[in-house]
């Protein structure tokens, strides 16, 4: 915290110089009234904004403004709607400007696949996000940049930890075993969707079993300049096969205008738990250990400690970034080069991600600028340090789960400071801490190269060559003095190295011409990409060692196979499993897009892509998917009531696909084991198993769409606005079908398309309103909501996740799909409290049933307030989820009587609670809690401290606090979760368990521009 104190003071004092170099410049105000030239009205809301600064203003409901400017000012006048324009102050004190309707700028301009559009032009339905909708604080991974902001949109973070992985759902879920997740675009690559670091661990080591890192860390949320989301059939359909999810297009920043701009950011936060366990303290856990064993005395528990294990794990965790960028541009040529740096630590000890960037973006034009050449390139290196939080551990517990359950009255050391490890039953969390080390290192370059060339006016042709890159390398070393199951007295050494490549091709022409009152843009194209991915996997123990450097660094040891491999002499490291893989997929498609405007009033959009994928039998290689659309604008009609200044209706339908399966699953598949330690603790050969059968009938699952929507806008744009209803049928399900045995493998199954489909079907709305637009004060409140209704038809069959881990629960599992459920549905027992016995009661009987509650939200909703006062800004944002139901598996498997009983720790809401320690805690609705929740997410406060006639362009200094409150009647952590609790690869949903706990973050932070 020294250190940290130290930052901040360096900071402010920098601030400080920084003010007090520019109070010497001279300044003027210049008032004014800004009308338009068509009618002569006076236009409330129009920016005036000093050229070359962040300085500026808005014109009140008047028309007026008034601003203060340095000497030799020049003031741009810019309006939704109208052309900008330019005036020198010069010694005017008086500016009145009249500006010219543009029809051209009657909506800002949005990515689409192979192309942009204005908004208004738009037929399908889509969000376009800038970095001022971005969220703010500390941010590892674009995604989070739009949580909460896109009605439809709905993601969720795995846990609190740096780097985790995100699960984002565009209009619902719709599969049961493809990926859920959108596909992303950046600048013009697809990403292939996969992991690119291995998961750690083994859920016969004691610990478990965790996730991959987040994929899209590396790529610095600084560099981006539009999120453009691709919500309906009609906006994805020209992605095919992969747009069933839909397409998060994301653009970085290119330089601009004609001076050289250097901009320079950095910023500190300090990030510290939100919500500790109430758990029981010392005093508290022995008067209660004694009431559940009969009166016994504690003596034999009692360690004579009184120990916060949650201190002992916890931390208050800085964060620093620096972003630092220089770039230009005018008509013929643009570039910009970017470094950032971030270091986050995690509020686990040992936890938490380092960034290293650099990113370059540049086009030039030739031969009278009929010849374009551009490339975008990113390369990033990513460090990964994990504490062992894990998504399966059993009732020892991982990391935080030992935490939790740990005897208060334990020292956290011995008297020969050596840890206080009492058996590997109840292991200790700071030894877990201490003796556990856990480093993934990725590395990953992705870029593009393109050539646009004019043929002729109205015909370009465009070539793009892509690619994606990443090296993965992850360490995971648990020490042989650790005392846990599995673990001690041999040790533990998880080696995963991943080497993933994707390569595009995208070769395609576009045609733009307007005839007189019609207009047509057509694009037709072909395109090939190819996936790569090459995994080492292994695992090693006995270990002669419990260095965790001389673990994971010296590894000549292993080298030379064993003589005997039955026989394991404690000289060398005994290989449990070593597994390596190489796939190869490819994919080629052929597109077409057709956008027809009749008078800029009847909008018509036709989209054909058919792709060939080499993840699915001959018999459906191929897969063609369609869509069509209608766009009405209604404002252009003379029957408009004068209130209205935008009003448009639109209608698509259209047909998507999903093939993110593993690799060529149409065809039978072998799996080889190498060497094996059996329970004799001795080495066992290996061979080859089938684990699938062929199937040459595999094909994508197909999504179709219809969307209807209608765009608003009042008082001169004052309130605008869009209104979408949907339908989204999924069919043809891909699933995994295990096999009853006799079987040449005991995990023997069949990849099939299920007849079955999923459903749904929901309302989107979002608002923004400029509520005050004076000339120093304006406020702007955005709002979007979203409900989702979700069900599984036809569907003559049943699949089980949703795994619960805990003490007794062995096999038990609390989701089923199923035939007029939602997807995820809760299946477990109906709890209806305790018997005069204290053992559990169940409505219907002890058995599993559909208790009417769903894991998918079937709301979610977003707020932000956005007030500006001269040079002050403040931005004020809340998010929130509502209408569905988590299960506590943290509480099952620790916070029980039986638990209590035995000698572990539990809430405070356990003794009493009238359960008896003779109990078994059952999967049931006793651990179903309530998912909805409000979160302040966001409070950004900023300054733009005056720099005119000094070299510095715009300064501001702000302060943001992210995740400030959460409103909630879950009794976790944190009501955002989502622990992979998957079971034969079925994907489950909302499962709470020892999970990394959410921080609550306060940023500082400071932009400079020269």
């Amino acid at each position: 915290m020294t250190k940290f104190y130290l930052c901040v003071s360096r900071y402010l004092a920098v601030m400080l110089v920084l003010v007090t170099s520019v109070a010497w410049s001279q300044s003027k105000t210049v008032t004014g009234k800004v009308t338009s030239t068509e009618d002569g009205s006076s236009l409330p809301g129009v920016n005036v904004v000093e050229k070359g600064t962040s300085n500026g203003t808005i014109t009140n409901t008047d028309g007026d403004f008034s601003i203060t400017v340095g000497s030799n000012a020049t003031l741009v006048f810019s309006f939704v709607g109208f052309k900008a324009q330019e005036i020198p102050v010069g010694a005017q004190s008086t500016v009145n400007v009249a500006i010219e309707p543009d029809v051209t700028a009657l909506s800002e301009v949005v990515v689409i696949g192979y192309g942009q559009i204005e908004k208004k032009d738009a037929t399908g339905a889509l969000v376009s996000l800038k970095p001022a909708d971005f969220n703010g604080g500390v941010i590892s991974s674009p995604e989070q940049l739009i949580q909460g902001r896109a009605a439809g949109v709905q993601i969720t973070s795995a846990s609190g930890e740096p780097g985790s992985g995100v699960n984002i759902r565009i209009r619902g879920s719709s599969s049961v075993r493809a990926g859920n997740n959108p596909l992303f675009v950046i600048d013009g690559v697809p990403l292939a969707g996969d992991d690119i670091s291995a998961g750690g661990g083994a859920s016969s080591s004691g610990l478990g079993m965790s996730a991959a890192r987040n994929p899209l860390n590396f790529l610095n949320p600084n560099d981006i300049a539009s999120i453009d989301v691709l919500k309906d059939a009609s906006a994805t359909a020209i992605y095919g096969s992969r747009g069933a999810n839909g397409v998060v297009l994301i653009t970085t920043k290119s330089g601009s205008g004609g001076k050289g701009t250097l901009d320079y950011s950095y910023n500190v936060s300090v990030g510290k738990i939100t919500k500790k366990y109430d758990l029981l303290s010392r005093d508290q856990y022995l008067s209660a250990w004694s009431a559940y064993n009969g009166g016994a005395s504690p003596s034999a528990i009692d360690g004579g400690a009184n120990t916060d294990w949650q201190n002992e794990v916890l931390r208050t965790a800085v964060t620093h970034q620096h972003n630092l960028s220089y770039g230009q541009g005018d008509k013929s040529s643009n570039y910009r080069f970017s470094v950032g740096y971030m270091d986050q630590q995690g509020i686990v000890k040992i936890s938490g991600l380092k960034r290293y960037s650099a990113r370059f973006n540049g086009t030039k034009s030739f031969i009278n600028d009929k010849l374009k050449i551009s490339t975008q390139l990113t390369a990033a290196n990513t460090q990964d340090s994990g504490a062992p939080i894990t998504d399966n551990s059993g009732f020892e517990g991982d990391l935080l789960g030992s935490m939790l359950k740990s005897n208060p009255t334990l020292p956290v050391r011995k008297p020969d400071g050596s840890y206080n490890q009492v058996s590997t039953n109840e292991p200790n969390p700071a030894a877990i801490l201490g003796m556990t080390r856990d480093k993934t290192n990725t590395m990953r370059i992705l870029g593009n190269v393109a050539a646009e060339l004019e043929i002729v006016k109205n015909l370009k042709f465009k070539t793009v060559v892509g690619f994606d890159k990443s090296l993965s390398m992850r360490r995971q070393a648990m020490s042989k003095d650790l005392l846990v199951s599995g673990i001690s007295g041999n040790g533990r050494l998880y080696v995963s190295d991943i080497d993933i490549s994707n390569n595009l091709w995208e070769n395609y022409f576009t045609y733009d011409k307007k005839f007189g009152t019609t207009s047509l843009n057509a694009v037709v194209g072909y395109s090939y990409q190819s996936f790569s991915k090459a995994t080492n996997l292994s695992q090693y123990t006995h270990f002669r060692t419990g260095d965790l450097d001389q673990m994971i660094n010296n590894m000549a040891s292993v080298d030379e196979q064993f003589p005997d491999p039955n026989k394991i002499d404690g000289t060398k490291p005994a290989a449990l499993a070593i597994n390596s893989s190489l796939t190869k997929d490819e994919l080629q498609s052929f597109y077409g897009r057709v956008n027809f405007g009749i008078k800029e009033k009847y909008l018509f959009t036709a989209t054909l892509r058919a792709d060939g994928s080499t993840k699915f039998g001959p018999s459906n290689r191929y897969g063609y998917f369609p869509s069509a659309a209608f766009k009405w604008r209604v404002i252009e009609e003379g029957f408009v009531p004068e209130m209205f200044s935008d009003l448009s209706a639109r209608v698509g339908y259209g047909v998507t696909g999903n093939q993110e399966i593993p690799h060529n699953l149409y065809q039978g598949r072998q799996r080889y084991s190498d060497w094996t330690l059996n329970t004799s603790n001795s080495l066992g050969g290996g061979g080859y198993n089938y684990v699938s059968f062929p199937n040459p009938d595999l094909k994508w699952e197909t999504t179709s769409q219809v969307n209807v929507g209608v765009d608003f806008g009042f008082f001169n744009n004052r309130i605008t606005g869009s209104l979408d209803y949907y339908n989204k049928n999924t069919s043809d399900l891909l699933i995994q079908k295990p096999f009853a045995q006799p079987f040449p493998s005991a995990d023997a199954f069949l990849w099939l398309n299920a007849p079955a489909h999923v459903i749904n079907r929901g309302l989107e709305i979002s608002l923004t309103g400029n509520v005050i637009a004076n000339t120093d004060f304006t406020w702007t409140l955005i709002v979007n909501a979203a409900f989702n209704h979700n069900e599984v038809k036809d569907f003559n069959s049943t699949i089980d996740t949703g795994v619960i881990n805990g003490q007794g629960l062995s096999g038990a599992f609390a989701q089923r799909i199923a035939q007029g459920q939602p997807l995820f549905a809760w299946f477990v027992r109906d709890f209806a409290g305790y018997d005069e016995n204290g053992i559990a009661k169940y409505n219907g009987g002890d058995v599993q049933k559909f208790v009417g509650k769903s894991a998918i939200p079937k709301a979610n909703a977003g707020l932000t307030s956005n007030f500006k006062y001269k040079k002050f800004d403040l931005s004020i944002f809340f998010n929130g989820q509502f209408g569905h139901y988590l299960y506590n598996n943290t509480a099952n498997a620790f916070f029980t009587a039986g638990a209590l009983a035995a000698g572990r720790n539990t809430t405070t809401d356990v003794p009493g609670n009238g359960e008896s320690r003779a109990n078994s805690p059952d999967v049931s609705t006793r651990f179903l809690e309530k998912g909805s929740f409000v979160r302040l997410q966001n409070v950004t406060f900023g300054y733009n401290i005056p720099v005119a006639n000094t070299f510095i362009s715009s300064l501001r200094v702000f302060v943001t606090g992210q995740n400030l409150f959460v409103i909630t009647d879950y009794s976790g952590q944190d009501p955002e979760v989502n622990t992979n609790k998957s079971l034969n690869g079925i994907p489950s949903l909302n499962i709470d368990y020892t999970s990394y706990p959410r921080a609550r973050t306060f940023t500082f932070g400071v932009n400079a521009s020269f």
